[in-house]
């Protein structure tokens, strides 16, 4: 006798995915970078808004004193130019809309992350290869990128000193205080020692010579002998430890002395003032007769560095003019963009 067929089987049905609503905008400003979706996703309206209340949006970056720099500069149809630090691109954006028809315009940028960013962005509002070129290196590579690029001399070159507010507002760079992320700073990723690790290295003396050098720290003796040699993680494990460094010290002034050693150790993990300083030896080889150069520096230490090299060059007269004074961003632009604030601005011509 046959067994009796066994019951057809059924298969339960999957149940439709359960809905999960998208996060909700964290307020008007959300302090975390990851939250500022509606600024990171370019939202007009919140764009705007975060702008008039004197912000930078995240994920974006206000070129510093645009007409200052284009007034300095002077660049014209059919120039050849050169932007050291491409940035987000507003610079190299200005100078393009002034060299066309017929100019072309090199862009260099050390952040292997950012440059092909911007580069899209610029291709895509019609900026050709032949117009506009793009090689990753630091400023202190001016020479051989032009000599790779087929350029013997440029008519303008501009190099902005600052820190992109891409690379400042993004916990996972490791430049802010604000956020906890990796203690990293470094401009390329790929390239040397994270912060981290410089820190774990560093003996006392070298860093108390950082912190005053790179930052002009009143407390580097005592910051360097706590700091140097110790293992900070993250960010926020490095600022820690600068305020608990200075327990007699107000708030607001241990709060500008972490600001101080970050910049000082983003700085020396950087390198920016070799890179600096090669720049400076290099630029009257790399110009035109009457080319013009522009500097934007951010803290005094580049300024005293741009100041020196363009007044012994014009007294030796490789330079036929330069600045007179230290030209600074408008009260309108520092109240639009508090980033502009400590910005200085210098030129020189052939």
């Amino acid at each position: 006798m046959k067994n009796p067929a066994a019951p057809p089987q059924h298969s339960e049905p999957t149940p439709p995915a359960a809905h999960r609503r998208r996060a909700r905008y964290a307020g008007k400003h959300p302090r975390r970078f990851e939250d500022k979706y509606k600024e990171l996703q370019k939202n007009p309206e919140t764009i705007a808004q975060v702008i008039a209340s004197g912000k930078t949006p995240a994920g974006a970056h206000l070129p510093v004193m645009l007409p200052e720099v284009l007034d300095a500069l002077r660049p014209e149809a059919g120039s050849v130019a050169v932007d050291c630090t491409l940035g987000h691109g507003g610079h190299t954006r200005g100078i393009l809309q002034r060299i066309l028809p017929g100019g072309r315009l090199l862009a260099l940028d050390t952040d292997p992350l950012e440059l092909p960013r911007t580069e899209a962005a610029l291709r895509a509002e019609g900026f050709g290869e032949d117009v506009l070129l793009t090689r990753k290196s630091n400023f202190a590579g001016l020479p051989a990128a032009l000599a790779a690029s087929g350029i013997s001399r440029a008519d303008v070159i501009l190099a902005d000193l600052g820190v992109s507010s891409m690379q400042l507002d993004n916990p996972a760079r490791g430049f802010t205080m604000k956020s906890a992320g990796p203690l990293d700073m470094r401009m390329n990723p790929a390239r040397g020692l994270a912060a981290s690790q410089w820190l774990e290295r560093v003996r006392p003396a070298e860093l108390e010579a950082t912190l005053a050098d790179n930052a002009d720290e009143p407390d580097a003796p005592l910051l360097a002998r706590i700091l140097a040699g110790g293992t900070f993680l993250t960010t926020t494990d490095l600022a820690a430890a600068i305020r608990n460094a200075l327990p007699n010290r107000l708030p607001l002034e241990r709060e500008k002395a972490v600001r101080r050693v970050f910049q000082a150790v983003r700085i020396a993990v950087n390198e920016e003032f070799s890179a600096l300083e090669a720049l400076l030896r290099a630029l009257p080889l790399c110009l035109n007769p009457g080319g013009r150069v522009a500097i934007l520096s951010f803290h005094s230490g580049e300024d005293r560095r741009v100041k020196k090299a363009f007044q012994t060059a014009f007294r030796e007269g490789r330079f036929t003019a330069i600045s007179q004074d230290v030209i600074r961003a408008s009260p309108d632009e520092c109240r639009a963009n508090p980033r502009a604030t400590p910005a200085k601005l210098r030129w020189a011509r052939i």
